[in-house]
This record gives structure tokens, C-alpha cells and sequence, in this order.
């Protein structure tokens, strides 16, 4: 997929210290490349929604300064970053995106974020995101729609839509964003790049504004599994030793819609795994996954209005009727229904636990289908195999696994007990996609987000 990008941005994070390391790229001048790729796709695609062009200017040239001095701090060390409005960016609006925050800028950074500055990296600015993190669409009421770098006129997927649309694109490095039941795969999964969510808590949620902080995890968007380990190394807690006994294929086929597009690929990439020696048997799951996923959508809609009530009372005009709805009917549920929830997914966790057993790890699809056109009926069961990994509370990355029939990203996932060596997996088995030119097609122009949906991009005051 990064054949069509400059050498700067195909290198990504690991292959970018390489460059930073030998003096054969400097992170000055590399910002500079990013800086004019989302001048010129952002307007098409929407996936920045504020960015700090005199901070990143600031820490790139402090950045190449330490590389001339072989005093780099890190691998990220120049690293290009993009954040999900949902995490404070000090200086910039925080809004996550909702209309009443827009005014709220943050006063300091998210505790990963300052992980991230302390490492080196360069924060370009924040993402765009469903309303209040609570859907998979990005077709945001108050700052706009983000499009599939892959089809003008598709979902990025979400909830955060802007992160996994501008790894793709090649408008940032990497990406963090938030996942609840899947916010962070399903977008990875529709834009054809990696995508993690480590173990529960393993990023610290400080300055992250919740949706349902029992399930809510902080996760990263990249174009390898490598930097993906990268950017863990660095902003995440490790994660106990791995089990060291083969993958299993985590058959959901009698529980959950997948299209035809979607089982060829699958059964190809097992075949691919089977060859290579990681896999080594099928565990059947016959749960009623959309029963759980309702149970999660429930919990996040009561925990999100505990979130926002302070606000949602002060700001309601702040908030989209179908958003603020949402938060009350869950809050207005029986306490009974509520526990029953509770202790449904409780159990979930402790089923998962003993399904994985001695195993590394579990190898499914990610989505039961590709990308969608906007306009169309959203499915349903978007975060029916994703959210198990919510519930476990255990690692789970996306990689890709081929292309639909119409040429949009297919993924898979391994779900597991230790992010490195599910990644080092994924690294092996993803499936390399062809290039992307998203803003060189016609189409990208007839379908741009209407400049009135797109706030001005500024620079955070310093």
C-alpha cells in the first residue's frame, strides 16, 4: 500500500530511525513532507481536524538537532503522530467530538501523549472521530465526514475514523485512538492498515475523555506491526510472558455475518498460517455475539452519560439528538438490566480465558465485511467479533488479509494474551496491499467534505 507514498512516509516509524540514524533523512525536513500531504489530501479525506503546524515545526527541528548529536531519545524520535480528539493535545481543542466541547482546549497533554512528547515524537494535531467515540461510522454532525482513503464515498469506520484514514493516507506516521468494541480495529480493518488494542489499562486513559471506562482502551493505528510495537514499547505497560502453544482459528462462522468476500480471504490466510506452522486446530464459539455486543452498547451508554451529564445539562444544543438519546435511554435502564449486563460480560471474560487456555492466541476475521457506502444502512454487527476482545479485556491486533472482489481491505485478527507476540503474528501472516492514491482520483473531489463541515486548522498557541 505505501508504494505510491514518498520514501519518508513508506518508511514509517522503524524504518524512518534508520534513515534518522544513518543522517540519510532529518525530521525537520520530513515534517514538511506530511505537513504538504495533508495540505494537499486533508480537504478531500477529513481525518485532521485541528493541527499544531508551530509545535510540530518546533519538535522537529529539536528532534534533528538530536539525531545530528547521536542523542536521540528513542526510536520515535522524530516519529510523525496524530491523535483521536478524544485525547488531550495541549493547546488544541478537545473536544471528542462533540459540539459542546469545542470551545474546551486542553491545558495539558493525555498521559500518552506526554509519553509519546518525552519520546521524541513530533504531535501533529487531532483527529476527526464519531460523536462522543459511540458508533463506527465518522460521519460527524459537528466537524464532518471522514472518507475511506481507498473510495470516495465509504466509511473510514470508527469510531476512530479519522486515525486509521490518515495512517492510510499517509498524512501521519501513526495514530492513536480509543477502542470500546472494536474503535480501533474496525477502522484499521476498513483502511487497510494495522491496528492495536493492548491488554485493559496497559495505556494509561488519563486525559482521554471516556465513553464506558470499563471498556474504553487506548490503541494505535500504523502501517506495520513493527511500529506498532514501537509506539508500545514506549507509551504502553508490557504485558506478561506469552504462552507459547500454536494459534487457533476462533470459528465464528455459526455466530456471526460474514460475506463471501470475507470467508475466501479468511480461509486463504488460515491456509497461509497452517503452511507456516503457527496454527494448530479450531475452537467453535457458539455464543449469541450480538446479544453481547448490545450488552456492551448498553454499559457504554449509561457509563457515557455519567460522562457527560455535567455537560449534556449545560450544552444539550451542543449535542446531536441521536447521540444525547442514546446516553439517556441507556441511563434510564432498570439497575437489574444493568447488572445483568455486568455479569454477562463477566462471564464472557472468564469463558475467553479458559477458551485460550495454553494458546498464544486466537485467529478470526476482524469484520464480517468491508467498507460501506455512506448512505447506507449501517451494519449492525459492525462489533460483533470485535468486542470479545473489549469484554476479555486482552490484547487483539487487525492486519489486512486481502482485498474484497471491489477492491476495498479485508482484515483479520488475533486476539491473545501478549500484544508483542500477537504482533510479531500478524507481521508474518498480514497481507501486503497494493498502492493507495486516494486524492488522485477523480471521484475524491466530487465527494469532498463541504468546507463548511470542516473547521479551520490552526496552529496551538504556545
Amino acid at each position: 500500500m505505501t508504494d505510491s507514498f514518498e520514501p519518508e512516509v513508506a518508511a514509517g516509524v522503524c524504518r524512518l530511525a534508520a534513515a534518522y540514524g544513518e543522517g540519510s533523512a532529518r525530521p525537520a525536513a520530513v515534517l514538511e513532507t506530511y505537513l504538504a500531504r495533508i495540505e494537499q489530501a486533508n480537504p478531500a479525506i477529513h481525518a485532521f481536524v485541528d493541527l499544531d503546524v508551530e509545535g510540530a515545526r518546533d519538535a522537529a527541528k529539536a528532534s534533528s538537532r538530536r539525531w545530528t548529536s547521536g542523542l536521540a531519545l528513542s526510536p520515535l524520535d522524530g516519529c510523525l503522530v496524530g491523535v483521536k480528539a478524544n485525547i488531550a493535545v495541549a493547546g488544541l481543542p478537545w473536544t471528542a467530538g462533540i459540539g459542546a466541547y469545542r470551545d474546551r482546549i486542553a491545558d495539558r497533554d493525555a498521559a500518552c501523549v506526554a509519553r509519546l512528547r518525552a519520546a521524541g515524537a513530533i504531535i501533529l494535531g487531532t483527529l476527526n472521530m464519531e460523536e462522543g467515540a459511540l458508533g463506527a461510522v465518522t460521519d460527524n454532525p459537528w466537524f464532518g465526514r471522514t472518507q475511506n482513503p481507498w473510495r470516495a464515498g465509504y466509511t473510514a469506520g470508527g469510531s476512530s475514523g479519522g486515525s486509521g484514514a490518515a495512517v492510510a493516507a499517509g498524512l501521519c506516521a501513526v495514530a492513536l485512538g480509543t477502542d470500546t468494541m472494536g474503535s480501533v480495529r474496525i477502522p484499521s480493518a476498513y483502511c487497510g492498515v494495522f491496528g492495536i488494542k493492548p491488554r485493559y489499562a496497559a495505556i494509561s486513559k488519563e486525559g482521554v475523555t471516556p465513553l464506558s471506562p470499563s471498556l474504553d482502551h487506548v490503541g494505535i493505528h500504523a502501517r506495520s506491526a513493527g511500529d506498532c510495537a514501537a509506539v508500545l514499547a514506549e507509551i504502553a505497560v508490557p504485558d506478561p510472558a506469552s504462552p507459547t502453544a500454536p494459534l487457533a482459528v476462533l470459528d465464528v462462522t455459526d455466530c456471526a455475518s460474514l460475506s463471501d468476500d470475507v470467508r475466501a480471504a479468511f480461509v486463504a490466510l488460515v491456509a497461509a498460517a497452517e503452511a507456516q506452522g503457527l496454527l494448530d486446530g479450531s475452537v467453535p464459539l457458539d455464543i449469541d455475539l450480538g446479544r453481547l455486543r448490545r450488552r456492551g452498547l448498553l454499559i457504554s451508554e449509561a457509563e457515557g452519560l455519567v460522562a457527560h451529564a455535567a455537560m449534556l445539562q449545560a450544552r444539550p444544543d451542543g449535542f446531536s439528538e441521536t447521540f444525547a438519546s442514546m446516553l439517556r435511554w441507556g441511563a434510564a435502564q432498570p439497575p437489574a438490566k444493568l447488572a445483568e449486563a455486568r455479569a454477562e460480560i463477566a462471564a464472557m471474560k472468564q469463558r475467553m480465558e479458559v477458551l485460550i487456555g495454553d494458546r498464544i492466541g486466537f485467529l478470526c476475521p476482524t469484520t464480517g465485511g468491508p467498507a460501506f457506502p455512506f448512505g447506507d444502512p449501517v451494519p449492525a454487527d459492525q462489533a460483533d467479533i470485535t468486542c470479545l476482545a473489549n469484554m476479555a479485556g486482552l490484547p487483539a491486533v487487525a492486519f489486512p488479509m486481502g482485498l474484497s472482489s471491489d477492491g476495498l481491505p479485508l482484515s483479520a485478527q488475533i486476539i491473545g494474551r501478549d500484544s508483542e507476540a500477537i504482533l510479531g503474528l500478524a507481521e508474518r501472516l498480514a497481507v501486503t496491499l497494493p498502492p493507495l492514491s486516494f486524492w488522485e482520483r477523480e471521484q475524491a473531489s466530487e465527494t469532498e467534505t463541504p468546507a463548511s463541515a470542516c473547521p479551520e486548522m490552526h496552529s496551538a498557541p504556545r
